[in-house]
């Protein structure tokens, strides 16, 4: 089996961290390292909830990096409304041994992406686009060694979550988002028209209950911790779990379909700052730069989710 290279760029987050524990109970990923950003809550905790993780599902190896601190041009804005203060509110778990290791994320990014061979290496976010901008700023060359960008982020037909129009991940670093998508990288996009029929269940947490593992436990504390929100926001069933739909195309990507079209990031406008602004019906000449997801097989996916958990 050839195994997919992968580095996980990350600001958990009990969704990031159940997308992390699935990426690492799954075989035909090879993580070549993790880097934290700030995002919903602040980089001091992004990368200790990263080590947190490692450690819960036994792979305290993987190696940890601290990434950007803030978005390229305006304020951090945070989300512990929704995650708690820590950021992995629920499960208690215990303070990360593993280090940090010293290198900043972004340069981690540069060397592997100028050392692996080009087109090897996908990129995986699930939090703010600043450390991918970074590192192109940085390095432009690296834009045509990376395989593919597969992110969570955005919206269009459901519109926003943080703003009426814009979605979490791109609206704190729009600027980085725009860069991104400019590139000519491709770019697999998760946006909340899929993540929001991803729903954590009832039935469905507590078939990860039901692993009677350590990892299946402290998963099940998240999601009932963290759905909290959008259940009371939304009225559903359960609350979306966002950042696992990119692991989980990396792994199974029959699970989704949408289509290429192009995406273009609002920087200009203060209403609808952030907004990812889809062209899904083609009605301008813009050129295509992104492969939009809107659908997702739910049973089959958290059928995935259960199986890799269990596996941990």
């Amino acid at each position: 089996m050839t195994r997919r290279k992968i580095i996980i760029d990350t600001d958990p987050g009990q969704d990031d961290a159940v997308a992390i524990l699935l990426a690492l109970g799954s075989p035909e990923l090879d993580i070549l390292g993790m880097v934290a950003v700030a995002g919903n809550v602040p980089l001091a905790l992004t990368e200790k909830n990263t080590r947190k993780i490692c450690e819960l599902a036994g792979r305290p190896h993987i190696p940890v990096y601290a990434g950007a601190v803030r978005p390229l041009v305006r304020k951090l804005v945070t989300a512990e409304h929704v995650h708690g203060e820590t950021g992995l509110n629920g499960p208690d778990l215990p303070e990360p041994t593993m280090p940090l290791q010293e290198q900043h994320g972004v340069d981690f990014i540069v060397d592997t992406l100028m050392r692996e061979e080009p087109g090897t290496v996908t990129l995986c976010t699930l939090g703010a686009l600043t450390d991918v901008a970074m590192a192109l700023a940085r390095k432009p060359e690296i834009a045509p060694r990376i395989k593919e960008i597969v992110m969570m982020g955005g919206g269009f037909f459901e519109g926003g979550n943080i703003t009426p129009t814009a979605e979490f991940n791109v609206y704190i670093d729009a600027h980085a988002a725009e860069m991104v998508f400019g590139a000519g990288i491709p770019i697999t996009m998760m946006p909340l028209d899929v993540t929001h029929k991803a729903l954590s269940s009832p039935q469905r947490i507590a078939a990860i209950r039901a692993l009677g593992t350590k990892v299946g436990e402290a998963t099940a504390t998240m999601l009932e911790f963290y759905e909290r929100f959008d259940v009371d926001k939304y009225g559903s069933k359960g609350g979306p779990l966002h950042d696992p739909c990119v692991i989980a195309y990396l792994i199974q990507p029959d699970l989704f379909s949408g289509r290429h079209c192009n995406v273009e990031i609002e920087t200009s406008s203060e209403l609808t700052y952030g907004m990812t602004v889809v062209d899904w019906w083609g009605v301008t000449d813009r050129k295509k730069n992104a492969t939009v997801m809107r659908e997702i097989d739910a049973d089959g996916f958290y059928k995935l989710l259960v199986e890799r958990l269990g596996s941990l």
